[in-house]
């Protein structure tokens, strides 16, 4: 329970964080004038700008809230997999797609992935196709949302309902008007104040290392002992190498094909600037993702994984941990209002790119199309955008709701099933896009079809198989059991098998080419 000092602060620093943001927006809005100034800018920014830009809005309130929730539970196994192997697996991806990617998306004037995936591939099919896979992102824009309303309804001590009403109509109305130009400034200065957050959070636990890591891992280990292990086989996701180490790495490094990562390279002008770019990105985002860290000091000021007698769900236990910690003292008070305004600018940085780019997809690669391009006016289609984002807004209340109220352990687990089958899918056809010229349509839409489609068998039918019929699948049944499981085993599985079915059908295709040719 947050105390009187901490809620008017909050409210001081809301309103003060609302203002600056209609600034920039108001700003950004006057500057727009057909979807393309919507979705990919028209002001030339600096490298740095946008790689802060690209670091804030590709870490999310999952790296600042939701993931340190599952550290907290499952200890250093976790750290492991979110502190470790996917971050180095995702900057590594980033650092060698950006390039190739960035020279066909200039090419190509793409405004959405599924736009340069159809023109890569020459088929108005596999973009629409593509373009109705992208609303597999709203559970990620769900997520987001979750995350900002714990952490403010904590900080405010409101009702969860109203402020994620109050939340979503805020920012998707906003978003209904900025787009890329006013949310490049404004992921800047959210970026700034996350590092700066990063900081406080990461030495928030120092007292615990007075005596050194030793002791601290004593902590620890009295706490669980299996919170000090690699492994952690009672978990519900780092139970072996396999899953911790195999299956992040693969989700890693398909993690950045999501159109608010990888299309943001589209926003510099120069290629001068790409280096610069990548640099500080990577320095910031592996910052960022050392916050997981948190996790284990939220488990040592609660043991039990209780505050005030009340168990804490794993999407408040960091809002919890802050209130706590940040109370003591109007310096205290000071910093942890400064704390909330990180954890929130995590989740609205990331918030703004999904909406732009969801939106932009709905509009662009579905309704235009499907319409028979009726929509002739850039006046016409902006609207039409605005008004996808308001339905998207509807949308996202009702699920959010459904996840604070009941979630299946936490609302992550959501969101990484919908977005992990969404990047599993788009990752045949811009890696090979990229790096195979002669890679055929028909070849890649079938490589996207099998991830999609093996990434929910995984996830629902063998699992149903599993426990409904005792069917067992060698070494893979550990991972299919129980009410919650991890979709990280799911998306991995799908990239692999699309992956050598790909290559598999390229090898045939060569096989009856030098056949032909040799007849």
């Amino acid at each position: 329970m947050a105390t009187s000092a901490q809620v008017t602060g909050a409210w001081i620093l809301v309103i003060l964080y609302m203002g600056i943001i209609l600034f920039f927006v108001i700003r950004g809005a006057l500057r727009i004038k057909n979807i393309s100034d919507y979705a990919i800018g028209n002001i030339v920014f600096s490298p740095t700008t946008v790689a802060l830009s690209l670091a804030a809005s590709m870490t999310s309130a999952a790296t600042f809230v939701i993931n340190p929730g599952f550290i907290a539970n499952y200890g250093i196994s976790g750290i492991i997999s979110y502190g470790i192997v996917l971050p180095l697996a995702a900057v590594i991806s980033l650092a060698i797609l950006t390039k190739s990617f960035r020279k066909y998306g200039q090419s190509v004037k793409a405004l959405t992935l599924a736009q340069w995936i159809g023109e890569r591939y020459k088929s108005r099919n596999y973009a629409l196709f593509m373009g109705f896979l992208a609303l597999l992102l709203i559970t990620f824009i769900v997520l987001i949302a979750v995350a900002i309303t714990q952490v403010l309804s904590k900080a405010l001590n409101a009702d969860p309902y109203i402020v994620l009403i109050a939340t979503v109509v805020f920012i998707f109305g906003y978003m209904m008007f900025g787009g890329a130009n006013s949310m490049v400034y404004t992921n800047t200065i959210q970026a700034i104040i996350m590092i700066i957050v990063a900081v406080i959070l990461l030495t928030s636990g120092y007292e615990h290392f007075s005596e050194g890591i030793g002791q601290f891992m004593r902590k620890l280990a009295a706490i669980d002992p299996a919170l000090t292990k690699a492994t952690n086989p009672a978990s519900l996701l780092f139970r072996d190498f396999y899953e911790i180490i195999f299956a992040q790495a693969i989700v890693g490094i398909a993690i950045v094909v999501q159109p608010h990562i990888i299309t943001k390279s589209l926003l510099l002008k120069k290629e001068s600037d790409v280096n610069k770019y990548l640099f500080v990105a990577i320095a910031t985002e592996l910052l960022f993702f050392s916050i997981v860290i948190t996790g284990l000091y939220a488990r040592i000021t609660f043991p039990d994984l209780t505050a005030g007698g009340v168990t804490l769900k794993n999407d408040t236990i960091i809002p919890t941990y802050v209130m706590q910690i940040f109370s003591d003292g109007n310096l205290a008070v000071v910093i942890g209002l400064i704390v909330v305004l990180g954890l929130l600018s995590a989740g609205i940085s990331t918030l703004e790119g999904l909406i732009q780019s969801v939106s932009t997809t709905i509009t662009s690669d579905i309704i235009k199309p499907l319409t028979g391009n009726w929509l002739k006016t850039d006046k016409a289609i902006i609207t039409l955008n605005r008004i996808v984002i308001i339905l998207i807004g509807i949308v996202t209340i009702w699920l959010s709701w459904q996840q604070i109220a009941k979630p299946k352990l936490s609302v992550g687990i959501f969101a990484q099933n919908g977005v992990y089958a969404y990047f599993a899918s788009a990752f045949v056809p811009v890696i090979f896009g990229i790096y195979y010229q002669k890679m055929k349509a028909s070849v890649a839409l079938a490589g996207s079809a099998i991830a999609f489609s093996v990434h929910f068998i995984v996830y629902y039918l063998m699992p149903y198989f599993v426990n409904s019929h005792n069917m067992t699948f060698g070494f893979f049944t550990r991972y299919l059991e129980g009410p919650v499981r991890n979709p990280a085993i799911a998306c991995s599985t799908a990239v692999v098998i699309s992956t050598i079915a790909v290559l598999i059908m390229i090898l045939i295709d060569k096989s009856k080419t030098e056949k032909t040719a040799q007849s």
